[in-house]
């Protein structure tokens, strides 16, 4: 696959990503050094062996060997195919996928796009010029909306009518069969007509900030109060977050994200500076969802009414967030008094007074305990030992670590008992569990006796994993590129690559063997722990001697050749011009070089 996209569009792409960028909001990192480090994602650690590193765009875990560019963490974490892993990456520096990239990978969804786009257009535009939109513009302003930032959500109208934006879209070829495809046109015994009549629409966008469905308030007396876009190619509501699209753009790094019922909300938080909050999109919060939110921010904060409805809301994220609470990210839970809705009580009480309600939200640890000690009478033994028979199983569900250690900690304070880790909280089971995003979860290499490296495999790894300095080798003769022997042509492609690049990283080495034979001999020779003897400034003068020696190698080679096919008598000139110039020398005892 990833010979569809040409090698210098995605040095392009990975020369304008900062690797630290990408993984920090999914995996908060810690300055250490030059580097950052963090408890690894794809195995279970408490001591960080996971190494991020900002010079070589390149991360690499010592403890279960997991490393790669941007592109690849993208691919392990998120769970993305190749090809989105690098139109993600493009989407962020600004480039777009070069043609060539569009190789058979499913229907062609531009059109799709395209045909949201138009509606969503048609939309914002009813609301400035049709007849009827008074009504809406109403509406919106009693809910103390100013046009700035109804245009930053691209709100619009639709308005009354069976089928004018059928008549408005519809008339080119396959016009009406992409407006039915995205959900935007209902066929019903042989008719054809409008989903969205006389509401308030709120356009729904991706994470590139692509239209992918509607969400539209009723005007009238129509039910559903709230309808949204049914399921397309493009719009899956179990993996979508209003408003998403426009947090990320108030702010690269997001501190944190709120998580809310409605449209309203998010927009008139908003309204009042408080730009980081995004809903669900009329379903009950899944893995998907929580993924995604763990993905952008360090802090994830949901926010439920104070009623019985709300509690039992926040059970059920609450649930969903187990498998996946690591402890490296806070996941919290906000109530808000009974009656009340983030739109009508940032309204009242002014958005300071708001964020310190969300600086107050109970941890899930302080919601898992006090949702099940109300469950249960703590003043017997029985209520004490029902208690642990409801956490056991939440507990268990937690990744193994710290979290999971500390609520098994508070488990055993709560009912009297010595901490104990049994059944599923011990580990028990199968030794390949997966995490919470459903990713086989990897085991921790064990440490052996490094092998000597030899100088082809020296060469590699210095040039690898230090290509900025490798340019000194283009001054050192290559007669080494005649050896016939393996890793000599990648040798020889990597110095190429940076001869033609100077600028490419670790990272960017690494994805142009992707997928090729060469690329599990790159990853062994970029595990920076084969090179820890080696000092910064002694990196050039051991690759000029590495591939001195292999000079010497091949002018071995090449004179035993001589030999053994004309004896020196029958030398011709050019022989022995070459033999004076000193590029052979007569054998210096067994080759050694593997």
């Amino acid at each position: 696959m990833a010979g569809r996209i040409p090698h210098q569009f995605i040095d392009e792409v990975l020369a304008r990503t900062d690797i630290v960028e990408v993984i920090n909001p999914r995996v908060p990192l810690r300055k250490a050094g030059k580097d950052y480090q963090a408890c690894c994602p794809f195995h279970d650690e408490r001591t960080p062996s996971f190494t991020v590193s900002r010079d070589k765009q390149f991360y690499h875990c010592f403890g279960c060997g997991a490393h790669g560019s941007a592109i690849g963490f993208l691919m392990e974490y998120e769970r993305m195919g190749f090809l989105e892993a690098v139109e993600e990456l493009a989407h962020r520096a600004g480039l777009e996928l070069p043609a060539q990239a569009s190789g058979p990978r499913g229907p062609d969804l531009k059109p799709l796009y395209a045909i949201l786009a138009e509606g969503a257009s048609f939309y914002r535009r009813q609301l400035r010029e049709h007849p009827q939109a008074g009504r809406a513009i109403a509406y919106l302003k009693a809910r103390g909306l100013t046009g700035e930032v109804a245009a930053r959500f691209g709100i619009g109208f639709a308005p009354p009518g069976w089928d004018l934006l059928l008549r408005a879209l519809g008339g080119r070829d396959g016009a009406r069969e992409r407006l039915i495809e995205a959900g935007l046109v209902v066929v019903q015994d042989g008719k054809h007509y409008d989903r969205f009549r006389d509401r308030i629409m709120y356009p729904i966008r991706d994470r590139r900030g692509r239209v992918i469905g509607f969400g539209g308030r009723v005007l009238g007396d129509q039910k559903p109060k709230y309808l949204n876009s049914p399921e397309t190619p493009v719009f899956h509501k179990g993996r979508e977050l209003y408003g998403l699209h426009e947090a990320q753009q108030a702010s690269r790094q997001l501190p944190r994200l709120l998580v809310v019922e409605g449209y309203m909300d998010v927009i008139a938080l908003a309204q009042h500076g408080i730009p980081y909050a995004v809903a669900t999109l009329g379903t009950a919060t899944t893995a998907d969802h929580v993924q995604r939110l763990l993905a952008t921010a360090p802090e994830v904060t949901f926010c439920f009414d104070g009623d019985r409805a709300g509690r039992d809301a926040a059970w059920k994220a609450l649930e969903t967030c187990l498998p996946l609470a690591t402890g490296r990210q806070e996941l919290r839970f906000l109530f808000l008094p009974e009656g009340e809705d983030p739109d009508t009580l940032v309204r009242k009480e002014g958005a300071a007074t708001f964020e310190a309600r969300i600086r107050t939200a109970q941890s899930l640890s302080e919601v898992l305990f006090e949702q099940l000690g109300a469950q249960v009478d703590m003043t017997t033994l029985d209520g004490r030992v029902r208690l642990a028979s409801l956490a056991e199983p939440l507990i268990a569900k937690v990744p193994r670590g710290l979290l999971q250690d500390m609520l098994s900690a508070r488990l055993a304070a709560l009912v009297g008992i010595a901490a104990r880790k049994t059944g599923a909280l011990a580990g028990g089971g199968s030794s390949q569990a997966r995490d919470g995003r459903g990713l086989r979860r990897r085991t921790p290499s064990r440490s052996s006796r490094q092998a000597p490296l030899t100088p082809v495999r020296l060469a590699v790894a210095l040039v690898l994993q230090y290509p900025g300095l490798a340019a000194a080798a283009g001054q050192l003769p290559d007669h080494w590129r005649g050896l016939d022997k393996p890793g000599i042509a990648l040798l020889g492609a990597l110095l190429d690559s940076v001869g033609d690049r100077p600028d490419i990283t670790t990272g960017g080495l690494i994805e142009r063997w992707r997928g090729s034979p060469e690329a599990p001999h790159l990853a062994y020779l970029s595990n920076p722990t084969l090179l820890r003897h080696i000092p910064p400034e002694g990196v050039v003068p051991e690759l000029e001697a590495a591939l001195g020696a292999l000079n010497s190698e091949a002018r071995r080679s090449e004179h035993q050749s001589l030999l053994n096919r004309v004896s020196p008598s029958q030398w011709s000139e050019e022989d022995k011009r070459r033999l004076r110039a000193g590029l052979w020398s007569p054998p210096e005892g067994p080759d050694q070089i593997e």
